[in-house]
């Protein structure tokens, strides 16, 4: 290993400069103080938890992605967290354990021990929010309402809305009586779109006609809720335990089209992403130019069981520093004032009389020249700002 490769940062780890810096953490209050505005109280979890504790409920599909190292004081295995969500949901079903509807809101960097993809850092810095104890659709209009807005508000433009529901081919799953070995195998033809191998699969294996037509409607299932409505109503009418979770994202979708007339959005329910632990409703924002979710979240009203206490839960997360450099907000940019290096007080007094007011002040150690807006200059006995 050379000098200069010591120096080097593992794949997928970054760091970041000045004055990206800036801008990411202006963002980020910025967005916590959305989120406070939405009634969504901040919470802080550990970044490093007993594994027990950290892969639990949605927790065990992250296990590969987890660093796990051993708590020299117990002898037992530790993880660093790779999602806040799991983490969250013990916060709210153990450690507050509220009675009724609770709103959290978080913002730290996680840990990936594999990307999640090509574009994914393997440190993002996560920020999201979860609703817990209301299982209706107002819950899920409220979390993707605050997605979108808090999209808004970190000035991405050109939103396109993705909406699906695991529960529809639970439903399918469940009266075909799949196995989970046939289950696995029609998920992958799903996740891969291709609506001509799954008819094929479903043919095959399948020797209800009823079912084998319903999974071939569903292989189909992708475009705006007006489009799809036929093809809704057709589903319904072959396997009406299917009634409840569609008519669910069909008055989603119609809620959030009257307050986002201008954001695209698509139904689709070959969508299963998160199929292990999510249970109903699931979403994901993207825009031009870039090719993975800018945000995603959805439904997991299981979770809350395995730390005994079962509530309904949905949320959404987004990686902080992908909004910062995806967004067009405009950027804060502070007055700059120069002052030389003095120990007369008043001097000092004006220094701190500056920073109050919002403004950066630098010290001009050694006579070094500094570049500002403004100087603070001793006129007539008095320190005060003149332009530079």
């Amino acid at each position: 290993m050379t000098g200069a490769d010591r120096w080097l940062l593992p794949d997928g780890i970054d760091e970041i400069l000045p004055p990206q810096a800036r801008r990411i953490e202006q963002l980020r209050r910025h967005l916590l103080d959305y989120l406070d505005a939405c009634g969504y109280d901040f919470v802080i979890p550990p970044a490093l938890e007993y594994l027990d504790s950290l892969l639990t409920g949605t927790g065990k599909d992250l296990n590969l992605r987890t660093f796990k190292v051993t708590d020299q004081l117990s002898g037992r295995m530790m993880g660093l967290s790779a999602d806040t969500t799991p983490q969250v949901a013990r916060i709210d079903a153990h450690s507050l354990a509220p009675e009724g509807i609770s709103r959290l809101s978080y913002c730290r960097t996680v840990f990936h021990a594999k990307s999640g993809s090509l574009l994914a850092s393997r440190t993002p810095t996560q920020i999201g929010a979860e609703l817990y104890g209301e299982a209706g659709i107002e819950a899920d209009v409220e979390i993707i309402s605050v997605m979108l807005s808090l999209l808004q508000q970190a000035g991405l433009e050109n939103v396109h809305l993705d909406l699906g529901n695991v529960g529809v081919f639970r439903a399918l799953a469940r009266v075909a009586g799949l196995t989970d070995a046939q289950q696995t195998e029609l998920f992958d033809l799903l996740k891969l779109k291709c609506a001509t191998d799954t008819q094929a699969w479903v043919a095959r294996e399948l020797n209800d006609a009823r079912l084998v037509e319903a999974f071939s409607v569903l292989a189909g299932l992708q475009g705006s809720a007006e489009a799809l409505a036929g093809a809704f109503d057709r589903l319904q009418a072959l396997v009406p335990e299917t009634a409840e979770e569609i008519g669910h994202i069909r008055s989603v979708a119609e809620r959030l089209a009257k307050r986002f007339p201008a954001t695209s959005m698509m139904c689709d329910l070959t969508e299963l992403r998160g199929y292990d632990y999510h249970t109903g409703l699931v979403f994901a924002a993207y825009v031009p130019g870039y090719g993975d979710a800018v945000a995603q979240g959805g439904r997991y009203d299981e979770t809350g069981a395995d730390f005994g206490r079962a509530r309904p839960a949905t949320g959404f997360s987004a990686d902080l520093k992908v909004l910062a450099r995806l967004g067009r907000r405009t950027e804060s940019v502070k007055q700059t004032v120069a002052a030389p290096s003095s120990d007369d007080p008043a001097l000092w007094q004006a220094i701190q009389q500056c920073r109050s007011q919002g403004m950066r002040v630098l010290v001009q150690l050694n006579g070094d020249a500094v570049e500002c807006d403004q100087r603070l200059q001793l006129l007539d006995g008095k320190w005060q700002l003149v332009n530079a």
